[in-house]
């Protein structure tokens, strides 16, 4: 096989078992109402299936990039491959009963860490795969294709669910093994480096980025005023200090802090950060929209996600020959503008449900459409930037660096937005439901039931028909009413991108500029 087509075909390789984590972010939110149903688990026990995947693969990022840089990125990136299939299948093995529960947890916190082993090997093996010239365009291929596939999460959840809500799990495993073949045939290996782990490092920053994202998850149903969640965010904080203190004492750190020293490396890592913010939230909030207040099935909310892809793939395309020619800072000025745009437009039209839902085009295709192409724009685009400006070729690192900062900026998005959504929804239906004979009891166990906080209906179901009905009017219009926050929200996090546009670097920096000082690794395409 020439060099060029196995690099190529490592690429699409990569591509699909990056996919398989990207996905994953989103699509077992859908589905949860239908896990927790069938495996008769506790609300917080769904919850923590959902959430326990980010916080692990937050929390073991850096390790995982570390080790690949050291290790070899091929021989990481099949572990993590094999590690994802294979927690996949237990995933979807899990039985019903009491051992439903942590089994599903389990399954899923080993999925979040093989997904934080797997990609930034990945994101190695594409940058040693390809000759100088041609790197930027693969990274852009790889970051647009494998972030567009967040947005498949729910639209395939949506439909393999009607099915069975494990195929949403078993779907990986024949995409991991067709992955692990590509892999193991196309990629070059690259040469273990003779340097040290730092292992205390990794510990510290792991438990300080779990205990700050098992805060900002825990700020919504417990509150943002409880011991717990104050005693997590500041003892993560303070760790990540720590952190900071033994990487710049350490001989072989785990992160070279010299990285930020560059502006722009910085600077996309902030982008990163605060697209994020919108970019995660966006498939929740979406989803109870779409089911609560549009009366969609979960099939046909799937189909909101769709116009989000569409405009995120096209701007993509844009995003990446724009960066190509003239480097990051035009994109992620106008993405983030673009982004506003779409989100400023679809919060003032949330609380209009006076239209037909179920049509593909309606009164919200092109805000949602412009939304997804903001963040499609610039999102590709600084991830490849941040690579370019490794240090020493350290690409696990600095891709884990940046996916760090995606995974905490999605769950300060959806922490943040949560509290926002639930505290507004919670005023809105209480003087509804006052207005149609109902009452504060009945507002509540309402909230809790689109929350997810209740599995029953509680007083609610105890009133006459007559009366739920006009509840249920109530809740749809009133859910789009506090919604309609996290979408001005997720604007004003857009806006800050635009802003952090503003301040970037001028002009293209490539790998092949970043590395031209460093002995020349890279097979030639």
């Amino acid at each position: 096989m020439k060099p060029g087509s196995s690099s190529r075909l490592a690429l699409a390789g990569l591509i699909l078992a990056v996919s398989m984590t990207t996905i994953d972010q989103t699509i077992v939110a859908l589905s949860a109402p239908t896990i927790q149903q069938n495996l008769g688990l506790s609300h917080d026990g769904m919850q923590w299936a959902v959430n326990v995947y980010l916080l692990a693969t937050a929390a073991f990022f850096l390790l995982g990039g570390r080790i690949a840089d050291v290790v070899g990125h091929k021989r990481m990136a099949l572990i993590g491959i094999a590690g994802f299939g294979i927690t996949s299948l237990l995933c979807g093995l899990a039985p019903t009963g009491d051992l439903a529960e942590p089994w599903l947890v389990a399954a899923r916190a080993l999925q979040g860490i093989s997904g934080a082993i797997m990609f930034p090997a990945a994101i190695g093996i594409v940058v040693e795969g390809f000759a100088r010239e041609s790197r930027g365009r693969a990274m852009a291929i790889f970051f647009a294709i494998t972030g567009a596939m967040t947005a498949l999460g729910p639209i395939a959840g949506g439909y393999l669910t009607q099915w069975t809500w494990r195929a949403i799990f078993w779907v990986n495993v024949p995409i991991a093994v067709a992955a692990f073949v590509i892999v193991a045939i196309a990629a070059r290996p690259s040469a273990p480096r003779r340097e040290r782990i730092d292992w205390l490092g990794a510990l510290v920053v792991a438990a300080g980025m779990g205990l700050i994202v098992f805060g900002l998850q825990q700020a919504s149903p417990w509150g943002w005023g409880s011991p717990a969640v104050l005693g997590s965010l500041v003892a993560g904080a303070a760790l990540i200090v720590v952190f900071v203190l033994l990487q710049r004492r350490a001989a072989q750190p785990l992160v070279q802090l010299a990285a930020f020293r560059d502006r722009g490396f910085t600077l996309s890592t902030l982008a990163t950060l605060f697209s994020s913010v919108a970019f995660i939230a966006t498939f929740f909030f979406l989803s109870v929209y779409g089911q609560v207040s549009l009366g969609l099935s979960a099939g046909l909310t799937g189909v909101l996600f769709l116009k989000f892809f569409i405009g995120f793939v096209v701007a993509s395309r844009v995003g990446s020959v724009r960066f190509d020619k003239y480097g990051a800072r035009g994109v992620v000025l106008v993405g983030g503008l673009i982004g506003a745009i779409g989100f400023a437009w679809l919060a003032l039209k949330a609380t209009d449900l006076d239209f037909n839902a179920e049509s593909f085009f309606n009164q919200q295709t092109w805000p949602i459409a412009i939304a997804g192409a903001g963040i499609g724009l610039m999102f590709s685009a600084v991830s490849t930037d941040a690579v370019n400006r490794a240090i020493g070729a350290s690409y696990g690192e600095v891709t884990a660096i940046s996916q760090t900062m995606k995974n905490f900026g999605g769950a300060l998005g959806l922490a943040v937005f949560t509290t926002i959504v639930t505290s507004r929804l919670t005023d809105l239906l209480t003087a509804s439901f006052e207005k149609i004979g109902g009452t504060a009891a009945d507002a509540q166990s309402a909230v809790d039931r689109i929350s997810g906080a209740s599995g029953d209906g509680g007083s609610l179901a105890k009133l006459p028909t007559a009366v739920r009905d006009q509840i249920m009017h109530a809740v749809a219009s009133d859910y789009a009413g506090a919604v309609q926050w996290a979408f001005w929200g997720m604007a004003g996090a857009m806006l800050i991108v635009a802003v952090i546009g503003v301040f970037y670097p001028a002009g293209r920096t490539s790998v092949a500029e970043a590395s031209a000082a460093q002995p020349e690794r890279a097979a030639t395409v």
